[in-house]
């Protein structure tokens, strides 16, 4: 569903109809679902049986076809570009920042995030059943910074907001690795972090669905893919100190350092490709209004 719902929002930016804001409106579901659908759905499980679980979810999902049957317009197809077309936005350096930035940056937040719960119980000194607030704190963290990261991206540029974003979150990392036994800085700079990732999220989508023309459904699908991956990098990486019997802090390690990569990623593509657009037409608005 959430692949679909990128499709859309691809098709809808390619064809015009909606920027920042809207877009990333669209594509807010999976931190709408962390601070909503999970709680919801653990205490339902815990308190009567996984199976109403399922089956609320289930019904949901009858309800959403629905909906998207009758309050979704029929939109315009893409322009057919062909298979070996929709493949031709490669060829570019841009796409490619994007995919190794999300990928790297975001793996970096999930090389810390994957084992936040033993590093906050063991030492932060957290009960597990602080646990769920703290997990709250940290979806509405999400879920606000999702929103304002379109908001950002129009004012300030998608591309400005992404390393910004990035980089505060890489000082965070590196001070959970000094400050995890104090427990209130450990959960001011866990929702920072959270706040950071997802802040840094919804510009690097609208980023590769900019930068893919031709081929926008499968760029929407692209940084996906990345994300993706970069889960799975950051839990392994993370994993690793631990297995060597390190305390949970040094999951922030690994953490800070493919953050700190991502940043430098998305500097060079905000040099590169968004700085300059956005310096000529200041300089272009000065000389008009001169």
């Amino acid at each position: 569903m959430k692949k679909s719902l990128l499709a859309l929002a691809a098709g809808t930016f390619a064809l015009g109809v909606c920027t920042g804001v809207p877009l990333l409106v669209m594509i807010a579901d999976m931190t709408v679902a962390n601070v909503l659908g999970v709680p919801v759905g653990t205490y339902v499980s815990h308190t009567f049986s996984w199976r109403f679980t399922f089956m609320t979810v289930g019904i949901w999902a009858l309800v959403l076809v629905w909906l998207i049957w009758r309050h979704i317009p029929v939109m315009e197809p893409l322009p057919d570009t062909g298979l070996l077309g929709q493949f031709r936005f490669f060829r570019h350096l841009a796409p490619w920042l994007i995919l190794f930035a999300t990928a790297l940056g975001n793996g970096g937040a999930f090389c810390w995030f994957s084992y936040v719960n033993p590093l906050m119980t063991r030492v932060s000194g957290f009960t597990s059943s602080d646990m769920m607030l703290l997990m709250m704190l940290a979806g509405l963290g999400m879920l606000a910074c999702n929103l304002a990261g379109g908001r950002l991206s129009d004012r300030f540029g998608p591309g400005k907001v992404a390393f910004s974003s990035q980089g505060i979150m890489c000082l965070a990392l590196l001070s959970i690795f000094f400050l995890a036994a104090n427990p209130i800085l450990s959960v001011l700079l866990m929702v920072i972090c959270t706040t950071c990732l997802f802040t840094v999220s919804s510009p690097q989508q609208l980023l590769l669905i900019r930068h893919a023309k031709g081929g926008e459904m499968l760029g929407a699908a692209s940084v996906q893919i990345a994300f993706n991956l970069g889960n799975d990098l950051g839990a392994w990486s993370g994993g690793l100190p631990v297995e060597a019997g390190y305390s949970h802090e040094y999951t922030a390690l690994p953490a800070s350092f493919f953050a700190f990569i991502g940043f430098g990623l998305l500097l060079y593509f905000w040099r590169r490709y968004e700085y300059p657009i956005r310096h000529l037409r200041t300089t272009s608005y000065f000389r008009k209004t001169a």
